[in-house]
């Protein structure tokens, strides 16, 4: 084990994860990162849409892009971090490939879990949790933390405070959600809200379409709502196949905008509905109320971690089975109906003062 001072950690590097979802779950522990090291420049290595979710962050200082195209990109990723001559390097990604860049470019102190082969790679190796089935994936990154904070302090306090997820954004970049919306025609004399109907890496994840139809044609028609549908351009046939079922039309942003767009039209939306994908993580962290339609993944581990979400789920004996495709019948994401949805945004709505 290496031994650590604060004052001898001018510049960390922490690799981050592949997916938005799991960006977000990171930030309570990127937040007590700063906390424990506040002089050091915070280097995120990760991919490039990353600096868009992070752009109004206090918590790091930089983003090294690292979107990966093979092994010239390794190469190269090396040679920028032993420019940046970094003395700390904070692995929440789990692959050989992260470890093994982190020890080729010589980073004194390598802090990871020994996952993949790679325990001879770091200086601190760390077991995988016995919790970690049962206790939320934010823990399991702010696990990482709380070693560097044994190291500098010789105890550990991080995973006993209550985590801190929230992402703020800017006045300007509220006020670029505003000006979309008013770009695309929609006026915001009303309860405005969201649908999320797609997911990139799971199509198990994914709530009927005919159900999003369904709510998405009662929103408009009650509660004189604005509907948007918004998602990757990945994700665009879903949305198209879900207003061509509505009787109302939405508006249909779904690859229409930037990952920092997004953020600044979730940002003024009044609610969203979402299955488990990753704007599910991203509006509750802004303070926007989310509800999650939940179905195979484990809602102990991976649930949106902020108060403003609430999980719509009724699981089967078969769930979470973490499939990425049903085998059988879809029975827990058939099993929510459109009209249990369309309650629970309506109360929520209601909250908001839009009854």
């Amino acid at each position: 084990m290496t031994e650590l001072r604060p004052e001898n950690i001018r510049r960390i590097v922490v690799r981050g994860t592949n997916w938005l979802g799991d960006a977000v779950m990171t930030v309570p522990a990127l937040r007590e990162l700063r906390r424990l090291v506040p002089g050091a420049h915070i280097t995120l290595a990760t991919r490039s849409w990353a600096k868009e979710l992070f752009d109004d962050t206090d918590f790091i200082d930089d983003i090294l892009v690292y979107d990966r195209d093979g092994l010239s990109s390794v190469a190269r990723q090396i040679r920028q971090w032993r420019r940046r001559n970094f003395d700390l390097a904070i692995l929440f990604q789990n692959s050989f490939e992260a470890a093994l860049i982190a020890f080729l470019s010589r980073v004194r102190t390598r802090i990871g879990y020994a996952t993949e082969a790679r325990r001879a790679l770091l200086t601190n190796p760390l077991p995988l949790p016995s919790w970690r089935d049962s206790k939320h994936e934010v823990f399991y990154y702010l696990n990482v933390v709380a070693e560097l904070e044994r190291l500098l302090t010789g105890e550990q306090t991080i995973l006993n405070k209550e985590p801190d997820c929230a992402l703020h954004v800017s006045p300007a970049r509220q006020m670029q959600g505003h000006n979309l919306l008013r770009a695309n025609g929609i006026a915001e004399n009303g309860p405005l809200l969201a649908l999320c109907p797609g997911s990139i890496n799971s199509r198990a994840k994914r709530w009927p379409s005919e159900r999003y139809a369904q709510l998405g044609d009662r929103l408009i028609e009650e509660l004189g709502a604005k509907v948007l549908l918004i998602g990757s351009q990945a994700e665009l046939a879903i949305s198209l196949n879900v207003s061509s079922s509505m009787r109302h039309k939405p508006v249909i942003l779904t690859g229409k905008t930037e990952l920092s767009e997004l953020i600044a039209i979730l940002s003024v939306v009044d609610l969203l509905v979402t299955n488990d994908t990753g704007p599910a993580h991203i509006a509750p962290a802004l303070g926007i109320p989310t509800l999650v339609v939940f179905g195979p993944t484990n809602p102990l581990t991976t649930r949106p971690f902020s108060s403003q979400a609430e999980l719509i789920r009724h699981p089967p004996d078969c769930a979470p089975c973490m499939l990425r495709d049903c085998p059988i019948d879809h029975r827990c994401m058939t099993a929510i109906s459109s009209d249990e949805v369309f309650e629970r945004a309506r109360v929520l709505l209601e909250q908001r003062q839009f009854a």
